[in-house]
């Protein structure tokens, strides 16, 4: 189905049977979406992107260019897949070794944001709200409003909802500059007030 009122897909793309994309999704330029993945609503798939069986994305995730999501990868509603990101979902892959019943899940937290360029190895789930800085490797789990950059990946602060950094004081308590949200810091979680 190419152009549907419910959603939009470009002629040059590709979308298998048996998948499920919610209204208000746009799929654009030579994109793959592969059978037996969910997409939900008002999701925007960029240029060359590929979506492997199984995988599910919640509502509103920005998905940019030339982005790899594979089988195991579940993003919750409204993250933010950065251009050139990808996913793995095989810890020691081999050419020559078939390890299809070996994938690990990945998920992406609510909210999160990865940066261009980045690679999150499989099995390392990325927390609410945390934020990937363009090009790092994620070789472990990422906290609920952690900055996270470099290779491999190491967390330098923690962020808001919005995606400012966030100062704590010595009650350990900071405010988001856009929104004035106000967030705690207790045994090295952050927690939205």
């Amino acid at each position: 189905m190419k152009n549907n009122t419910k959603y939009f897909v470009h002629e040059t793309s590709v979308v298998d049977e048996n998948c499920k994309i919610g209204n208000g999704t746009k799929i654009w330029h030579f994109s793959h979406i592969m059978s037996d993945s969910i997409i939900g609503e008002r999701c925007n798939i960029g240029q060359n992107v590929v979506i492997s069986p199984k995988v599910v994305l919640g509502e509103n995730v920005k998905v940019q260019n030339n982005v790899s999501i594979y089988t195991g990868v579940i993003c919750e509603d409204d993250v933010f897949l950065g251009p050139s990101m990808v996913f793995t979902n095989v810890i020691n892959p081999r050419s020559a070794i078939l390890r299809r019943n070996q994938y690990v899940e990945t998920r992406v937290k609510k909210g999160a944001s990865i940066g261009a360029n980045a690679t999150i190895v499989c099995g390392n789930d990325i927390g609410e709200y945390a934020l990937i800085g363009a090009g790092a490797v994620v070789v472990k789990e990422v906290l609920p409003f952690a900055l996270v950059v470099g290779n491999p990946s190491k967390q330098i602060g923690w962020v808001s909802e919005y995606g400012h950094r966030l100062c704590f004081d010595d009650d350990t308590i900071a405010v988001c500059p856009e929104s004035k949200g106000k967030y705690s810091l207790k045994n090295n979680l952050v927690v939205k007030l």
